[in-house]
């Protein structure tokens, strides 16, 4: 069942030996219900919703909370049982966005579901139906940047394959690692169901071979469902081991080392027959298409200078603050709290004394990294052109962040700089400690903008 694959895409780095892993990789998720939840109205940068309750009403897990009002929205729904109790703004990372407090007066009852054990029964289910409960289970991707799920699944392209992305390449993270350990079948039916629901014929749940464990558990069920007789209608799942190196998990880059081939630059994976999903969506696939239950939690990975990392599976609308007390607090007082994983997560506080607020946990939060804080100062670029090398998308960094510094945009744009992935390579390997991520991504963001109001004139 395994596909294992020697050559991989251009550039790229290895930013860590394996010891970050080793901190929570071999930590059992654990539940947590915290007394309130805050969920925020935008779970996505752009993805604003508007709430449909009000202070007071009393709210049953998984019931619709929130309509989309805009393109990157998904519906959201309430993540445990209990009364709202404020509609207000609350800071989270720097902004103001409004949110639902729910206090929790239930204890959430787990479900015992058969697919979560065994090969599901999916040919009763038209695609129809898939799409149609991807749309209303406000399922959005759960590895990136949360782009409402069935929105990829809509597409007029002709889609012949599926990658499912569980390559976690992010150092420190081990959230999708523990759902392909843990929660194999239920990922694989979500798989089947996704499948079904793309029009492809062929399907790979993707991984480093990094994860020895998690692809034995997954080959093990792909045979099992495949002797169950199962699999002849929805097309052919596998599995595609990759050698480690970040940033595997890229859309771009999975999609190059499992096909070979290359999306069009300013074009979607689409526009290559390919749709990418993570583990953790297609697990929340199974749960709302076979089980009835938006998307309401994830696993999240609470780790680096913490006294416990771990894995724990919480409600959406989770505070940080909570999770790291679980975790038994940070180890370290000049402390840097990032959002997600050191390569592309933000950093959400320093010196972070256990006191304050950080942020609340939404659908595409994968983690909560403390790291010792470090003093550095940039320095003049000295030409050796390691960002060029290490850019997985074939840019010159380099170039870029002198034009961006120079607002030179029209230059921007002549260097490709709308293709960045901001996946942080090219700082990462500047011996210069250069900010060119954060600019070339600045950058990015100018040349797009020009490129939105250009479209916008022609119209």
């Amino acid at each position: 069942m395994q596909k294992k694959k020697s050559s991989v895409f251009p550039g790229g780095v290895h930013p860590t030996d394996g010891t970050d892993k080793i901190l929570s990789m071999d930590k059992a998720v654990q539940q947590y219900w915290p007394d309130t939840v805050t969920i925020l109205s935008e779970q996505s940068f752009g993805g604003k919703c508007r709430f449909v309750v009000s202070p007071g009403d009393t709210v049953a897990e998984g019931q619709m909370i929130g309509e989309p009002e805009a393109f990157m929205a998904a519906p959201l729904h309430a993540s445990v049982s209990g009364k709202v109790l404020e509609i207000k703004e609350v800071l989270n990372q720097g902004r103001k966005i409004p949110a639902c407090i729910i206090e929790r007066e239930k204890e959430h009852q787990e479900t015992d579901w058969g697919f979560r054990k065994e090969a599901a029964d999916i040919s009763g289910i038209s695609r129809e139906e898939i799409l149609k409960a991807l749309r209303d289970g406000g399922l959005t991707g759960m590895g990136g940047a949360g782009f409402p799920t069935h929105k990829k699944y809509e597409t007029d392209k002709a889609i012949d394959t599926l990658l499912i992305n569980g390559a976690e390449c992010e150092p420190y993270l081990t959230c999708d690692y523990r759902l392909m350990l843990e929660e194999g079948y239920a990922l694989v039916n979500g798989v089947r169901l996704l499948l079904k629901g793309s029009g492809a014929k062929k399907a790979y749940i993707c991984m480093e071979d990094n994860k020895p464990k998690a692809a034995e558990n997954l080959e093990r069920i792909l045979d099992a469902v495949q002797k169950a007789g199962v699999m002849t209608e929805e097309g052919q799942v596998e599995l595609a081991v990759l050698p480690t190196k970040y940033p595997q998990g890229g859309e771009r880059q999975l999609i190059q080392a499992v096909t070979g081939r290359e999306v069009p630059m300013g074009g979607l994976p689409a526009d290559a027959g390919v749709i990418v999903s993570n583990v953790g969506t297609a697990r929340a696939a199974a749960d709302m298409i076979l089980g009835g239950l938006p998307l309401i939690r994830r696993i999240v990975t609470v780790t680096g200078c913490v006294k416990e990392p771990g894995n724990y599976l919480v409600p959406i609308g989770t505070s940080a603050k909570e999770l790291l007390k679980l975790a038994g607090g940070v180890t370290v007082s000049q402390n840097r709290v990032i959002a997600g994983g050191p390569m592309t997560g933000p950093c959400v506080a320093s010196d972070w004394n256990g006191e304050e607020e950080l942020f609340y946990i939404t659908k595409n939060t994968s983690g909560i990294l403390v790291l010792a804080d470090s003093a550095w100062e940039e320095q003049p670029c000295i030409r050796c052109g390691g960002c060029e090398n290490a850019c997985p998308a074939g840019l010159t960094p380099w170039q870029i962040d002198f034009a961006f510094q120079e607002e030179d945009y029209d230059l921007c744009e002549k260097l490709y700089a709308s293709e960045c992935i901001a996946c942080g390579c090219c700082s990462y390997v500047c011996p210069a400690k250069r900010e060119l991520s954060v600019r070339t991504r600045m950058a990015r963001d100018a040349v797009k903008q020009k490129m939105r109001e250009r479209a916008v004139k022609k119209a």
